[in-house]
Order: C-alpha cells, then sequence, then structure tokens
C-alpha cells in the first residue's frame, strides 16, 4: 500500500483538458448504470452502510473537470455529475487524483496513509466516509467487472475489452482502472 504522493498517478493534465468540453450526461448515465447493477451484485455492500446509506457523497478527482455526486441507498442509489462549482450541499466530500480514488476502491491503497500523506482530502460527516470505505473494502470491488456486468450476456467478453482497455490506459495515466485478479 502507498503512502507517498509521489507514487500517486494523476492523469496527465492533457487528457483531463480533453475532457472538458465533453458533455456531463452520458457520463452519468453510464456511472447510474454501473452503480444501481453494483447495488443488486452487491447488496451486502450496500447493506454495510447502514444508517450512513442514504448520505450525500461529493467524489471529486482533482485531476478531472467534474464531480460525482454519490447517494449510496440501497433501493435506489443516485449518481450525478456536475461541473465544479455546481455541486450541491453533501454531507461529506472526498477530493484526490483519480489514482487514488479508483485505488481505494480496488484496495491498492489505504485510506489512512491517503489522507495523512495529503494525497486525499476528506471533510464533512467522517462516519458516513468511514462506513463508506469500509463497505467497499468488504466488497472488493472490481469496475471493469461491474462495468461489464452491466451488459448482462455479453459481460464475459465485455470484461476481457474492458481489461485490455484499462491495460492501455495504465500504461498511458499509470493509473490502475482494474483490480488486479487474483494469482496474477
Amino acid at each position: 500500500m502507498s503512502s507517498n504522493s509521489a507514487t500517486v498517478p494523476e492523469l496527465p493534465g492533457v487528457l483531463a483538458f480533453g475532457l472538458r468540453p465533453l458533455p456531463l450526461a452520458p457520463l452519468a448515465a453510464a456511472l447510474d448504470l454501473v452503480v444501481k447493477s453494483a447495488a443488486r451484485r452487491h447488496p451486502g455492500m450496500f447493506a454495510r452502510l447502514g444508517d450512513q446509506a442514504g448520505k450525500r457523497f461529493l467524489i471529486e478527482p482533482t485531476d478531472l473537470p467534474f464531480i460525482v455526486v454519490m447517494t449510496p441507498r440501497a433501493e435506489d442509489p443516485e449518481i450525478l455529475v456536475v461541473r465544479p462549482g455546481e455541486e450541491p450541499e453533501a454531507d461529506a466530500r472526498i477530493a484526490g487524483p483519480l489514482g487514488a480514488l479508483v485505488g481505494l476502491i480496488h484496495g491498492a491503497y489505504d485510506g489512512d496513509a491517503l489522507f495523512f500523506s495529503r494525497d486525499l482530502t476528506v471533510e464533512g460527516d467522517m462516519s458516513a466516509v468511514v462506513a463508506l470505505r469500509n463497505a467497499l473494502d468488504d466488497a472488493e470491488i472490481d469496475l471493469v467487472a461491474e462495468a461489464a456486468a452491466v451488459l448482462g450476456p455479453l459481460a464475459s467478453p465485455a470484461e476481457q475489452v474492458g481489461r485490455l482497455a484499462a491495460s492501455v490506459a495504465e500504461r498511458i495515466t499509470g493509473i490502475a482502472f482494474a483490480r488486479p485478479r487474483s494469482g496474477s
């Protein structure tokens, strides 16, 4: 697990700049599908949130031109994607480079180490943030597998293509977009 900010990759600035003019609605729709699918596939993750499930979280990749607003209710999780300055009131805010945020989901980085090294900023309801982190840790989420699962019967070939794309993206950006597979 890393705690050194020099080891947390940031998205290349030119790539982030290129994403600025893109509309947010398609990204929001895709993320919403993935999160709703994950809620069905990992009900224990959402149940583990308990009373914190109704809280609103701002997830701010500091190297991207948008903020993800998430309310992880088990029965109806909600995802919004907004531009900086347009975010609604929230119970908690988690901000850091995309590599750190994705690494937290995949278990590549320790949240405490990222916080104390100042790679990650956490504000607001700390109980909600800790509950979210613990739920994600226990679920062992793999973003590629979750995104592919949305495609139903095409999930297996989509996951293979997604893993190839994630591998290429990792070589370009240094960000691991997929959880390392067991035994690899």
